[in-house]
């Protein structure tokens, strides 16, 4: 072989791996390209202590926020300060005593970013909206936990809603939720004494289109349906309801009791009375809940923690004028430190709390880690000096001890719940001979009738709980799935189908620590449902890493993959209960979902028959009139004022319902 000459350039690298460089070999008229791996691994910070320093040097003594980021350039965590040099130092200073975790920590550190703020309330904000953006690994993380409701207000409505829900969902910034309140039953309780004491909209929708209901005639109701009431004077009476959650049940007495002594002293005898009632009902709700303290007249919250290796259970005591009027939970990773935990849930409570609901005092049963900030920002939004407190003895440190019994409650209460999810996982991954205790279960169902609205669920329990944030529902595409004609069988491989489709395209798609892997899927059904999953599975070559069962409902058998008999089981089994929970679920959700398909498709049937009214001008008008009867008694003036709808499809409307 002749020897060639060849010629080396090394190129531009901005767009390749940071671990690698591109080197060109020119051999006469032919290119050779060679990927050159060469170690430019960025080391942690704290093994290269002169860019440390420099780094350190680069952050100014102003509050602000800071984030760390590992080698990988993730954020793993974000803190606040109100001088940020010193607390970033910190970290890094042989003498500062750390956690084990925040050592750990430190030891990954590879960069270090900071937003500098005007204030500490500033600072504090962001942290805690750049802490739900990044979810970083090593922060205080409270868990969303739908076991605790909340009651929400909709004061982004002309004529707010008031209800009981477990989630809380902040897509309008005016809606204020409170909670998450311990104890339902006591919950739902006070919102039935304040809908008897309060007139208030009792019903989601009208019943009735030109009248008010019954309830408008026992004064529970001001008419919102038929707007007898302004917005204005329905906000008022909402304000008195959201006192009571706000703790202000003794004040809105007071202010009734001014009011009351107002329309006695006018006559106005049948008014003072009314009053009379509402005071009487508010003194109920308050009744027996005495706490003992010193002050009465202070307003305390008192925050305490109960903590085993895995989870922190926090409970949160409203005390206003001597009276428990409100006590709130949260749950969190044991991982951090007390006060760490325990900070991060008041800036949690606090961050969309009014001024008025802001205590004076915060009794805590761990020293804070950023109390004074806490405390500065509460100030500036109360108006008036909050202090926080870690009380050692006397009343107040009795308080704290009450508290602390409570959480302590709920921690045992948690554990006996988690451990009889975890022994039935241990026992369905021995009787289907799982690897591993199955972490995310996902489970499918079909629902139609006779073929016609035909749809799938899919709903998924992590660690033997149901997670409803992970739900989906399917609409049936199948053309050969129609009214008089159903296919379950075919129905469950296209679902399969879609919802691993991105996987079976992209074989390179990892699927390694994807939390939305599954590692067990059942399909609702015996062989036959069975075995058209595993077809579309082959098809879509992930049969080998999807393990797929299926339970049919008459004996609750289990079937596996090529195998003609069920499994030898006993239906009462931890891990044989475990998948009838998931499965009932699956076919709860689907079928919910399959009326809901019904009904909106009977509601529209007769306006689908109207020329130039298409599926939005349907729901405009469905969601002015309520209903189909409506729309036909309205006058053409009438369906005008809907938006969308003009006179002359008005009028195609009216002569649709009034053919001559």
């Amino acid at each position: 072989m002749p020897f060639m000459t060849a010629t080396l350039y090394l190129l531009d690298n901005s767009l390749l791996n940071r671990h690698e460089k591109i080197i060109f070999l020119k051999i006469e008229k032919d290119y050779l390209i060679l990927v050159v791996t060469i170690s430019t691994q960025v080391l942690p910070l704290v093994k290269d202590p002169e860019r440390l320093e420099n780094r350190l040097a680069e952050i100014p003594p102003e509050p602000g926020v800071y984030f760390m980021r590992d080698k990988s350039d993730r954020i793993i965590y974000i803190g606040k300060s109100r001088k940020l040099r010193s607390r970033v130092r910190s970290y890094f200073r042989d003498g500062y005593n750390k956690t084990e975790r925040i050592a750990t920590m430190v030891k990954l550190v590879t960069e270090i970013e900071f937003i500098v703020t005007d204030t500490e309330a500033e600072a504090l904000a962001l942290e805690a909206n750049l802490i739900k953006q990044h979810q970083p690994y090593f922060n205080v993380l409270l868990k969303d936990d739908k076991k605790y409701p909340y009651l929400c207000i909709t004061w982004s409505e002309d004529y707010p809603r008031i209800f009981i829900t477990r989630k809380r969902q902040f897509g309008k910034e005016k809606d204020k939720f409170y909670g998450p309140y311990t104890d339902a039953g006591l919950l739902r309780e006070i919102v039935r004494i304040c809908k008897r004491i309060f007139p208030q909209r009792q019903r989601p929708q009208p019943l009735f289109k030109d009248r008010p209901c019954l309830n408008f005639d026992l004064g529970r109701c001001p008419g919102v349906c038929q707007k007898l009431t302004s917005p204005e004077e329905y906000r008022k009476i909402v304000q008195k309801i959201a006192m009571v959650f706000q703790g202000r049940t003794q004040e809105l007495i007071d202010i009734l009791t001014q009011q009351m002594n107002a329309a006695a002293e006018n006559l106005n005898f049948e008014s003072a009375a009314r009053i009379r009632d509402q005071i009487s009902g508010l003194k109920s709700l308050t009744a027996d809940q005495k706490v003992s303290l010193p002050d009465d007249t202070v307003s305390r919250d008192a925050i305490a923690l109960a903590a085993d290796e895995q989870h922190a259970c926090i409970q949160l005591f409203q005390i206003r004028a001597g009276q428990l009027v409100g006590r709130l939970a949260f749950v969190a990773d044991a991982h951090a430190e007390p006060g760490a935990i325990l900070q991060r849930a008041l800036e949690e409570h606090y961050q969309t709390a009014d001024s008025v609901e802001i205590p004076l005092e915060i009794l805590v049963q761990h020293d804070l880690p950023d109390a004074e900030i806490l405390a500065d920002v509460l100030t500036q939004r109360k108006g008036k000096k909050v202090t926080i407190l870690t009380p050692l003895r006397q009343t107040k440190a009795e308080l704290i001890e009450m508290v602390e019994r409570n959480a302590q409650y709920e921690l045992q209460r948690m554990q006996k719940l988690g451990d009889r999810n975890h022994q039935a996982m241990q026992d369905l991954a021995t009787i289907l001979d799982l690897p591993d205790v199955p972490h995310r279960i996902e489970g499918y169902d079909i629902s139609h009738i006779q073929g016609s609205n035909a749809v799938a669920s899919q709903v998924v329990f992590i660690d033997g709980l149901p997670a409803k944030q992970h739900y989906r529902h399917y609409k049936i595409k199948n053309p050969t799935v129609t009214a008089g004609h159903s296919d379950d069988f075919a129905s469950l491989a296209e679902v399969i189908q879609r919802r691993f489709r991105k996987y079976g395209e992209d074989q390179q798609l990892t699927r390694l620590g994807n939390p939305d892997w599954p590692d067990l899927i059942m399909i609702d059904g015996g062989k036959g449902q069975l075995s058209s999953v595993i077809a579309v599975l082959q098809e879509m070559n992930l049969l080998e890493e999807l393990r797929v069962v299926s339970l049919a409902k008459q004996r609750e058998e289990i079937f596996l993959p090529g195998e003609s008999k069920p499994l030898t089981t006993d239906a009462e089994q931890p891990g044989v209960q475990l998948l009838r929970r998931l499965r009932d679920e699956a076919h709860r959700f689907a079928v919910s979902f399959h009326r809901q398909q019904r009904s909106d498709k009977l509601k529209r049937s007769r306006l689908d028959e109207i020329p130039g009214l298409g599926h939005h001008r349907q729901k405009q008008l469905l969601g002015h009139f309520r209903s189909v009867d409506y729309i036909r008694q309205a006058t053409t003036t009438q369906l005008a004022e809907v938006a969308g709808i003009g006179p002359r499809l008005a009028q195609e409307i009216y002569d649709y319902f009034h053919p001559a």
